[in-house]
């Protein structure tokens, strides 16, 4: 899954089944720029994938939508979406274990959408981060 977050509450996530490359960032990236209305700063980590050739030539052509920014390596306390990532399995591992690739991509879809209606628990994600400071 990758997905994005906003301090206001806001939540963009897209699912997929085999590994992360460069062309599904950039899927995504695209989709956020589509649906914004405004300029997307966007924070990642430093996953090999995200430092591509492909992904910053896409972004070269896209600067004006869209700007990137580097979190420091092993700062997963600093992720908002890392606490967004820690819910999520613990979600989809209680209650009824998935047995399908199916469940999986259910229970994740599902439990993400609940956080799309509740910008209130998505904003703490960003508190959190301000009190440990």
């Amino acid at each position: 899954m990758l997905s994005a977050l906003s301090s206001q509450g806001d939540v963009r996530f897209m699912l997929y089944e085999d590994s992360m490359n460069q062309q599904r960032l950039i899927q995504f990236m695209d989709r956020l720029v589509l649906t914004a209305n405004r300029k997307v700063f966007l924070i990642l980590d430093n996953l090999k994938v995200h430092h591509g050739k492909k992904a910053a030539a896409w972004l070269d052509r896209h600067r004006d939508k869209i700007e990137l920014f580097f979190l420091p390596p092993y700062a997963l306390e600093s992720n908002p979406d890392e606490y967004l990532n820690h819910a999520l399995k613990l979600s989809v591992l209680s209650g009824d274990l998935p047995r399908s690739k199916y469940d999986i991509r259910h229970k994740t879809a599902s439990f993400v959408r609940t956080f799309q209606h509740s910008p209130d628990k998505v904003s703490a994600f960003f508190q959190y981060i301000i009190v440990r400071e």
